[in-house]
């Protein structure tokens, strides 16, 4: 099942399938920090206000904000 980032719950991880809709500055710094396809990124928690949300992702944490995560899409594990 295909979603974006911003769907997933805290404690759901899922396979990066695309990264779009994202500016090429931004892409490049994710990308950097290993956000790329084919990767296994979990939602770890959500800010009490929901924004910015922390994944875990090859073994860190990763704090982004939701609009800036909007357009990746993950395949639910």
């Amino acid at each position: 099942m295909t979603i974006s980032v911003n769907d997933l719950k805290p404690g759901q991880s899922g396979t990066i399938l695309k990264l779009k809709g994202i500016s090429d500055e931004f892409r490049r710094r994710i990308v950097e920090m290993g956000v790329t396809p084919g990767a296994k990124i979990e939602l770890e928690r959500v800010a009490p206000m929901g924004d910015p949300m922390e994944f875990k992702i090859m073994g860190y944490h990763l704090s982004l904000r939701r609009k800036e995560v909007g357009e990746i899409l993950v395949d639910l594990v």
